[in-house]
């Protein structure tokens, strides 16, 4: 049985987050009013397609012209707007024609805000990175409209390793450096300006029983957006890592969280604080400075979390993963503000911070999706969730043995009554006997005297 929660949820403040997930289906979950909003889904981009299932994206929310990019399985990189959902380009990631996209999948995507061309035209700045370590920076210029096509710029292509797989990417706060690490690949960390490399780590030594374990990282992020020099990395031996760049290569504090790979690590915004998520659904906040465990969120996901995401304005984050719920989560209190059920296996989530909570709703992408049936099939299963159904059946289970104990009280009643009016009965039948037979030989005796008195 999956292990859901049946915490009451108070409600989120106002937000807009947009999720992406195994059948490349893009969704828009809204809460709208004050604090204790519930978040519902308003809209849906795309269609249901395995082949496009979104592996990585970026989002860029500013105020003005905010664009939305998503890899998908294909190797076809998408700029959307993250307000109406329309395509504004395309372009293909794969380059070498004698390997499969899925065999050399986008793992790293990142839109840049800053402009990085000295074209001053509308461009926009777009860094991937693929399994075999292939990355590229490519300087793309906007079209006006959806119908017209993109020209690409400056193109920079180069590799970030020699041999095994990249899982996880990040590009610092500045967008000056990155981060890649994998499966077989250290963390290292690269200058994007000159596409140096400019740290590698090393591999911690063997333990006291000279076992070294494999090098393997599944995700890592920057711990402050202001500062490059500390990276924290999780690993898929369920380890914690926290490296210093000015300081040493190997790790300045290493600990175990479960026991179970960990798959999402996101930074705070206090610069030390990072949450940190495993494929058994377990999501946890952790202080950096001492490596000491702040705590776990309350309630328990079903499936392997995928995604964490941090607020810019509000303490929550949310996560989401392979249980399909997108789960929105108070940073302080560590418990559970609202969760929404997306029906397909959740890859990531990312907010729009420029959401007022008060403004007009986009209009629907897909009129074929009901919004409104959506959201009320949400609330149906998530009362399903909360209510007590067993102890529903216990009630009845009561109320019908209360009946059957009335019932068998009635007919035991019955019986004794009627056990007396045979005994009473019996009682009579006897008297009566009696009766007979002292009037018989009172007759007899009157007989006797009688004879005696004629002799």
């Amino acid at each position: 049985m999956p292990r859901t929660t049946t915490l009451e949820c108070p409600g989120c403040p106002p937000l807009r987050a947009v999720t992406f997930d195994a059948l490349g289906l893009i969704k828009v979950i809204e809460a709208h009013g004050k604090q204790g909003a519930v978040p519902k889904v308003v809209e849906r981009w795309g269609e249901p397609d395995s082949s496009k299932c979104v592996v990585a994206a970026s989002i860029v929310d500013r105020k003005i012209d905010p664009l939305l990019a998503v890899a998908r399985k294909t190797g076809m990189i998408e700029v959307l707007s993250p307000i109406s959902g329309d395509l504004r380009f395309m372009v293909s990631n794969v380059d070498d024609a004698s390997l499969r996209p899925e065999e050399d999948a986008v793992v790293g995507l990142h839109l840049f805000a800053t402009q990085k061309s000295e074209s001053t035209s509308r461009s926009c700045a777009l860094l991937s990175c693929t399994t075999k370590g292939n990355t590229s920076m490519r300087s793309i210029q906007v079209p006006d409209s959806p119908e017209g096509s993109a020209s690409i710029g400056s193109s920079r292509t180069w590799s970030v390793c020699a041999s095994g797989n990249i899982s996880c990417s990040k590009v610092d706060g500045s967008e000056n450096y990155a981060l890649f690490g994998g499966k077989g690949v250290e963390v290292n960390v690269w200058d994007l300006e000159n596409c140096a490399k400019i740290w590698t780590a090393k591999s911690p030594p063997k333990n006291n029983l000279g076992i070294f374990t494999p090098t393997w990282f599944t995700a890592a992020t920057f711990l402050s957006k202001d500062d490059h020099r500390k990276i924290v990395a999780g690993t898929n031996s369920h380890q914690v890592r926290l490296y210093d760049i000015s300081a040493q290569r190997r790790p300045v504090i290493s600990f175990d969280f479960r026991e179970t790979p960990i798959k999402a690590v996101a930074e705070d915004l206090n610069g030390y604080t990072v949450y940190i998520g495993n494929g058994s659904g377990d999501l946890a906040s952790v202080d950096m400075r001492t490596g000491k465990l702040l705590g776990c969120f309350l309630g328990k996901c079903s499936g392997s979390i995928r995604s964490i995401a941090r607020h810019p304005d509000f303490p929550v984050i949310a996560s989401c993963g392979l249980d399909s719920y997108v789960r929105v989560w108070d940073v302080k209190t560590r418990q559970l503000l609202s969760a929404v059920f997306l029906k397909q296996h959740l890859t990531n989530v990312v907010f729009d911070s420029n959401f007022d909570g008060e403004g007009v709703k986009p209009s629907v992408a897909d009129p074929s999706l009901d919004a409104k049936q959506i959201a009320s099939e949400t609330e149906i299963r998530d009362k399903e969730e909360t209510l007590p159904v067993k102890r529903k059946k216990a009630l009845k289970k009561d109320g019908a043995s209360k009946k059957k104990n009335a019932t068998n009280e009635n007919e035991a009643s019955k019986e004794v009554s009627i056990e007396n009016d045979g005994l009473n009965k019996k009682a009579s039948k006897e008297n009566e006997s009696s009766k007979m037979l002292k009037s018989k030989t009172r007759s007899k005796r009157s007989k006797h005297e009688v004879l005696d008195d004629a002799s």
